[in-house]
């Protein structure tokens, strides 16, 4: 049978936390990077744009307001990305934090 001690097991759990906050930093920092600088928030920003310089030109009311209406959702999905990688970052080193304070425990 398998035999475990009370260090072995603080041992065993703080590893267990170190691993899951290396995953959940890394998981956080690729949000950060790829959605905040994604081709598709790019491309939807410069049609916008486009179509905003459209609608004024023309002299379409309704369609410049929709334009800014557009650019003023990609502007709340961009924050919303950013603090859902942010909060990411965070649970990670609340993670390895909590895996060292298990480790001091260990006499």
């Amino acid at each position: 049978m398998f035999s475990m001690t009370v260090s072995d097991f603080l041992l065993s759990m703080a590893a267990a936390l170190v691993v899951m906050g290396v995953i959940v930093l890394g998981v956080g920092v690729y949000v950060l990077v790829s959605k905040m600088m994604g081709s598709d928030v790019r491309s939807i920003a410069s049609q916008t744009a486009k179509l905003a310089q459209k609608g004024i030109t023309e002299e379409i009311s309704g369609l410049v307001g929709n334009a800014r209406t557009l650019i003023e959702s990609l502007n709340d999905l961009v924050k919303t990305t950013a603090g859902v990688g942010v909060f990411l970052i965070l649970l990670a080193v609340s993670l390895m934090g909590a895996a060292y304070a298990l480790v001091m425990q260990i006499k």
